[in-house]
C-alpha cells in the first residue's frame, strides 16, 4: 500500500495518530508523518480508517 501526506493540507488535527497510532505519528509542529520503516502501511488495518478520519483529506492510500 502507498500512503501519501499532502502537508500542504495537513492541519494536525492527529486523527491519524489516533486511529493507527502503528503508522501515523506528529512532527514537532504537529503535522502527520508517517513513522520510519511505516512508509507502506506495515499491515495495519487501521491505516485506511485514519485517511477517513482526516477531517481535511491530507491522507490518501492505494493499492
Amino acid at each position: 500500500m502507498h500512503i501519501d501526506i499532502d502537508r500542504g493540507v495537513c492541519i494536525g488535527a492527529g486523527q491519524c495518530a489516533l486511529a493507527a497510532p502503528g503508522v501515523f505519528t506528529q512532527d514537532d509542529d504537529g503535522f502527520s508523518e508517517l513513522l520510519p520503516g511505516r512508509e507502506h502501511g506495515a499491515g495495519d488495518p487501521m491505516v485506511r480508517e485514519a485517511a477517513r478520519a482526516c477531517p481535511v483529506g491530507a491522507i490518501t492510500t492505494s493499492g
